[in-house]
């Protein structure tokens, strides 16, 4: 079982049977700016192996 019992103000914990932390609630008016970042993170991370256009390309596609 974790012995931390740092509070964060706008965080909530969900835990499971054995007290063990398995997920994270967060306050969005508080934290939002701070998730969006760390989302935007994580699909770039996840995006790192498609193929890529160029920006000339893409925008000719766009005109047209």
């Amino acid at each position: 079982m974790m012995q931390d019992t740092t509070t964060v103000r706008g965080l909530q914990y969900i835990v499971d049977e054995s007290g063990e932390r398995v997920a994270a609630v967060i306050n969005l008016k508080e934290w939002g700016a701070l998730w969006e970042d760390f989302f935007d993170v994580l699909v770039s991370e996840s995006r790192k192996g498609e193929p890529t256009v160029a920006w000339e390309t893409l925008k000719a596609e766009i005109k047209a």
